[in-house]
């Protein structure tokens, strides 16, 4: 059975159109995006400038194709590009390549992977000319985040306590109970001299759990993030900027930072040290640029009240730091001194998406990624003085023979008032006047924010549900990012309040300019974009026909008690802890409405997610099931966490989703009509029926 057939059963008129755009080879007609095309998108992760500026070494996940490569997690190479973007792969093929750095002194690119007969993930060198890469440093454990001392002969680098060998050896003959939270292996600060091989390395005797390091200009120092455990509560709420004397392991300082934090970056001189830090310990997200003297002292904003976040920076010299936010749906390149004056906007917001700046040694040169309605991410350059940056690879050449619909920003109004947008694509060959169905795509977090970039992905319909005819729309609802700290704390204290009535505030919105059927919309989304797809679900059931549930959240007490995160969940979400308001919690579950439920709903879920416990869909789907009042299906991924990774996984997922908006939004089924068949068949296999 083809996966279109379920679809012959309601609309038949539909399945031509569908085989065509799942098996683009048989048609003529120019391309449109399929799940195929989603399977097998290339984009760029990482972008660090050679100190001279002459080039870019980049990292770039290589997806492996369903039902052709062995099943697994994208593959990451390892690729340079030069200013005139001629590009050239380094370390190419079944490899996973991290951590990217030029290595000081030397003419080499230093990155981390597990090669060949390695048992943990070492630390390798390549030279700038090519040829083989060579293994600089292993450990009797995985090397994690490093950094190279000024000169380039020493190396900071962390790795994780192994476990001991007689739990090793008990392992072996079944002995493996867990006991949560009490076993903890720690990430341990090691100084390697990779060149003498008379110099073992050492272990500074530092308390807590370092999870990046950044040796000093001037040397001596090592500047940290280090929090009280390996927890990923801790790692969210807890680390602390610190400053350890290299030699010693002795903590010289510990500053303040309040909440969350981001990246860390030392003076070029060492005299000062910049971070990306929350705004206090209630903040959902790092976005505040703090400076402070390398000698110890305060954090001090040196941008207060910037109406959007801070991404990355860079130090342009020993007094300049320059900068890239998000405001809104795009980006900004700033530019600003350490004490907070001489503010210069070298790249105003509203022109494009930008991330992860890395500039040369003398600061006048910079490379980032950028992505666009067109596009994934792509390295990107840029000059002192340029009026923009310059695009340097394409590592999806075959898009430009793909006809992408249009997209665009959308602005509108709250119920109470609030500025509100989001970013629309639009059906493919749009009709004037006609209406169309909507998939409306909730981001997670809540504290991340939708971009005006590249929106297609496994998860999300984008452009592949735009060329099968249906609006799509991402919502910045309140406690979303990107527009400075109060409005992503507007969401606090009100779950599925407020910020999920910005969602039926939206879809009134694309209504009333005459885009959208009413009674033909969808919404989807994953963690909290799952909350609000069963809030939706069930609260406001009467304005949903469909819905597409990924790793979400049902039962608001139950999370409380299940997930990794409970401290940042009080903190910077619920703002009171279940004792404290049982009722609350109670009412603001989507599993307290479920009586009311009307809307289809398909539900998916990683079987081994720590962050949001399987559980919670389970529970949704056994109400439903056993009220039996509307279609739903529940369908588990083994293997997969918080968000599939693998190919097929995330293949199939693609598809169920696209299956599902098509049967419950287009042609005459209604809420009631039972779902398409729980097998899936899959394009490939239509491919091999026809020979």
């Amino acid at each position: 059975m083809s996966i279109s057939r379920p679809l012959v059963r309601f609309r038949s008129a539909l399945a031509p159109a569908l085989v065509a755009a799942l098996l683009p080879g048989l048609s003529g007609a120019a391309e449109v995006m399929t799940p195929d095309h989603v399977a097998k998108l290339r984009g760029v992760t990482s972008a660090a400038i050679a100190p001279d500026g002459s080039s870019v070494a980049y990292t770039l996940s290589v997806p492996r194709i369903p039902n052709e490569d062995d099943n697994g997690s994208a593959w990451t190479e390892l690729h340079v590009v030069d200013r005139d973007g001629k590009s050239r792969g380094f370390v190419t093929g079944e490899v996973n390549v991290s951590r990217v750095s030029w290595r000081p002194g030397h003419d080499e690119i230093a990155f981390t992977a597990r090669r060949g007969d390695d048992d943990h993930t070492a630390l390798w060198v390549i030279s700038t000319n090519g040829g083989e890469a060579r293994k600089l440093l292993e450990h009797e454990a995985s090397i994690g985040d490093y950094s190279f001392s000024p000169d380039g002969t020493r190396v900071a680098f962390l790795a994780r306590d192994e476990a001991p060998k007689r739990a090793k050896d008990l392992r072996k003959k079944g002995f493996d109970a867990e006991v949560v939270e009490e076993e903890l292996r720690f990430s341990r600060v090691w100084i390697a001299e990779p060149g003498n091989p008379d110099w073992e390395p050492r272990k500074l005797e530092v308390e807590g759990n370092p999870s990046e390091l950044h040796w000093s200009p001037a040397g001596g120092k090592l500047a940290m993030a280090l929090a009280p455990t390996p927890l990923v509560d801790d790692s969210y709420m807890a680390k602390k900027v610190s400053i350890v004397d290299v030699a010693s392991g002795k903590l010289l300082h510990r500053y303040d930072n309040p909440g969350k934090l981001g990246q860390i970056a030392w003076s070029p001189d060492g005299k000062k040290i910049a971070c990306i830090s929350a705004e206090d310990i209630h903040d959902p997200s790092e976005g505040r640029l703090m400076v402070a003297d390398a000698a110890g002292g305060r954090l001090v904003d040196v941008f207060p009240n910037f109406m959007g976040h801070v991404t990355t920076i860079a130090w342009s010299d020993a007094d300049t730091i320059t900068f890239l936010t998000d405001q809104g749906t795009s980006s900004s390149v700033e530019r600003i001194s350490a004490d907070g004056s001489n503010h210069v906007t070298v790249f105003p917001a509203g022109r494009a998406v930008l991330a992860g700046l890395t500039l040369s040694k003398d600061g006048r040169q910079g490379a980032l990624r950028s992505e666009s309605p067109n596009h994934p991410p792509e390295v990107y350059a840029m000059n002192q003085g340029a009026k923009f940056a310059r695009r340097l690879t394409n590592v999806n050449p075959w898009l430009k023979d793909v006809r992408l619909a249009k997209q665009e920003v959308v602005k509108h109004q709250a119920r109470d008032g609030v500025e509100l947008e989001g970013i629309l694509i639009r059906p493919l060959d749009e009709e004037p006047g006609k209406r169309y169905p909507l998939i409306m795509a909730v981001h997670g977090g809540p504290e991340a924010h939708i971009r005006n970039g590249w929106l297609t992905r496994y998860s999300y319909a984008g452009q592949v549900g735009a060329a099968r005819g249906f609006a799509i729309f991402y919502p910045n609802y309140r406690g979303s990012t990107g527009k400075g700290v109060e409005f992503s704390k507007a969401g606090q204290a009100d779950y599925g309040g407020k910020e999920f009535d910005d969602l039926i505030d939206a879809v009134d919105h694309l209504v009333g300019i005459g885009l959208v059927d009413s009674e033909r919309v969808g919404i989807t989304g994953g963690s909290y974009g799952g909350f609000a797809t069963a809030w939706c679900s069930t609260r406001h059931t009467e304005r949903f026909k469909a819905g597409v549930m990924f790793v979400g959240i049902s039962d608001q007490i139950s999370k409380s008690g299940s997930t990794d995160i409970p401290n940042e969940m009080y903190l910077v979400h619920a703002r009171k802890r279940v004792w404290d308001d049982w009722q609350f919690f109670l009412e603001r579950s989507p599993i307290y409405y479920v009586e009311q439920a009307r809307t289809p709903l398909l539900i998916m879920h990683g079987k081994d997610d720590p962050r949001v416990h399987p559980s919670q869909s389970l529970e949704l789907f056994r109400q439903l099931k056993v009220l039996d009042n509307v279609p739903v299906r529940l369908v588990w991924y083994p293997g997969e966490g918080h968000g599939n990774r693998k190919a097929a996984a995330r293949y199939d997922y693609n598809l169920r989703m696209l299956r599902w908006f098509e049967h419950y939004l287009k042609g005459d089924a209604g809420r009631d009509t039972p779902p398409p068949p729980p097998e899936l068949r899959y394009p490939f296999e239509e491919q091999e029926a026809a020979g």
